[in-house]
């Protein structure tokens, strides 16, 4: 079975998240915008399965999820680890930050999703050839 990206069922959900977004969202997503982040396009409240990122960068295959306070509660963190492993099972990369850190260090939040759109590519270059022995 394909991985389901935006399924029709979750566009009026999507669309809700997308027009009331949290302040920390909003914050990140002036960065993210119009290919701004290395030159790659990201989307808003984008659906992988049945669940709903925040951001995707489709090409570099990554997630972004900005936790709030209602993330802290220890269900609400299961809940979250499952997720987060049912997307990663999909080979979807997938980063996280609170909304602290996106007030508080927006330009270490930049550089971190900066290093894991690099990584996308360092990983996927071949490794050099080895020395030949004369």
């Amino acid at each position: 079975m394909g991985l389901t990206y935006n399924r029709v069922s979750q566009k009026l959900r999507r669309r809700k998240l997308r027009n009331h977004p949290t302040r920390a969202e909003q914050v990140l997503w002036l960065s993210l915008k119009g290919h701004q982040m290395s030159g790659f396009k990201f989307r808003r409240q984008f659906s992988v399965e049945r669940y709903i990122v925040d951001f995707y960068c489709p090409k570099a295959r990554l997630a972004i999820e900005v936790d709030g306070a209602s993330h802290e509660s220890p269900g609400a963190m299961a809940y979250d680890q499952m997720r987060q492993a049912e997307i990663e099972a999909h080979g979807i990369r997938f980063l996280r930050f609170t909304d602290d850190e996106v007030f508080g260090g927006a330009e270490d939040v930049l550089r971190r999703i900066a290093e894991a759109i690099k990584s996308v590519y360092a990983d996927s270059q071949p490794p050099p050839p080895s020395p030949s022995s004369t």
